[in-house]
């Protein structure tokens, strides 16, 4: 099968999407010998798309891992009139603010339509909202009669950069949708799309390499005893996963647990000196993380916590459950219907660090119960989420869609 991918960053750009799109196109290729192309932009990260500088690669097309990526440059040209007319709809509530909204979010890709209309795919999946991307794809798709499938991996929880016209409308055209958790095709559906053609599939968990740390390597390199509680937050660190929230709840923890050592984890950003600014020698704040160095965290953590709502899927939960580890998140959005509470991970009251701070004792609290959690966490993993079965699934879609061409 031919496929076409379309993704505004790729790798070696970090986040959630351009992940599963990487690993879905290697997979496909590996696993099923078909034919896979991304397009993408030659921007690193979100911030060039609104003007506001980042980082570039050069446009051109390579071969990575036996996919084809080709990165289209970007046009930043008139950001600041972008930004203006959306503030001014915004405000104004004028007729197609939500137009001018994704427009200012960009990417600006020229080219881009007519590049997806004469790709020759079979299908083409794009991600993710609420990026102008997706709706040029599904210009050029149309213009071809390619079959589409989106890959929303919508965060609901931000409000009305999700609740829009302009997106709905776009899904409502699509073959089809794959939704990442329960929660996001429950409110595709409350907006009346179809449920017959949204499927939910979730992300993929890549195994450990083979030179991941042991856990008591890593144990002994930040400085603790056998038998001191290892709190882990992965994520990038802005306000968005909500961290500060994790620091305003550890000195409850620490009243019954005072060599409990929590490490804050994942790329800098806009939080990380607030983070580093904390004060207490139990807060260690890494970055930069190698993915065998994640892993070996993982390994030797006794829980992980994310306190984050904007989450459409929250790989890091999966992350943690292959290594056999329970989890705490919010009781919101996404991150609720992913976690079975009490069975592989516990929830807290969303913005309430008593909650989280009583969550975390409590299953530091009880060895055997994190035990018993972890291994039901392992085990959703292995049926649900690992790359084998989500590719299998994602294929199947797309078999689907391609049948139903012409």
């Amino acid at each position: 099968m031919k496929i076409l991918h379309v993704v505004h960053n790729y790798a070696p750009s970090i986040g959630g999407s351009q992940w599963f799109v990487k690993k879905l196109s290697e997979q496909l290729v590996a696993q099923f010998g078909d034919d896979v192309t991304v397009f993408t932009t030659n921007a690193l990260d979100t911030a060039p798309f609104a003007g506001r500088g980042g980082n570039f690669l050069p446009p051109g097309t390579e071969v990575i891992n036996g996919v084809t990526v080709r990165r289209f440059a970007i046009d930043t040209r008139f950001a600041l009139a972008r930004k203006a007319a959306s503030a001014l709809a915004d405000r104004l509530h004028l007729p197609g603010w939500d137009i001018l909204r994704a427009l200012h979010q960009g990417p600006i890709v020229p080219g881009l339509a007519q590049a997806v209309a004469h790709s020759g795919a079979d299908v083409v999946m794009a991600m993710a909202f609420p990026l102008w991307h997706m709706f040029v794809t599904q210009s050029g798709a149309r213009q071809a009669g390619i079959p589409l499938v989106f890959t929303g991996a919508l965060h609901p929880a931000g409000g009305w950069n999700y609740d829009r016209p302009m997106i709905f409308r776009a899904i409502r055209r699509a073959q089809a949708y794959i939704a990442l958790t329960p929660f996001e095709k429950e409110f595709l559906t409350g907006r009346g799309l179809p449920a017959e053609r949204i499927a939910i599939i979730g992300g993929g968990v890549t195994p450990p390499p083979d030179d991941a740390p042991l856990p008591e390597t890593m144990r002994t390199g930040l400085g603790l005893s056998p038998d001191a509680p290892l709190i882990l937050a992965l994520g990038r660190q802005n306000r968005r996963k909500r961290f500060e929230l994790l620091l305003e709840a550890m000195p409850a923890v620490w009243q019954k647990f005072p060599e409990a050592k929590l490490v804050l984890a994942g790329a800098a950003d806009e939080s990380t000196p607030v983070l580093r600014q904390f004060g207490d020698a139990r807060v260690v704040v890494q970055n930069d993380v190698p993915e065998a160095e994640k892993h070996g965290l993982l390994s030797a953590c006794d829980v992980l916590v994310l306190p984050s709502t904007e989450e459409s899927f929250g790989i890091v939960f999966a992350e943690a459950w292959w290594h056999g580890k329970p989890v705490i998140g919010a009781r919101v959005g996404a991150v609720e219907s992913l976690i079975d509470e009490g069975e592989d991970g516990l929830l807290f009251e969303y913005d309430n660090p008593h909650s989280l701070a009583q969550a975390i004792s409590d299953l530091l609290a009880k060895p055997e119960q994190r035990k018993k959690m972890g291994q039901a966490g392992r085990n959703k993993v292995l049926q649900n989420y690992t790359w084998e079965v989500v590719s299998h699934k994602v294929r199947g879609i797309y078999e689907a869609a391609a049948g139903k061409r012409g």
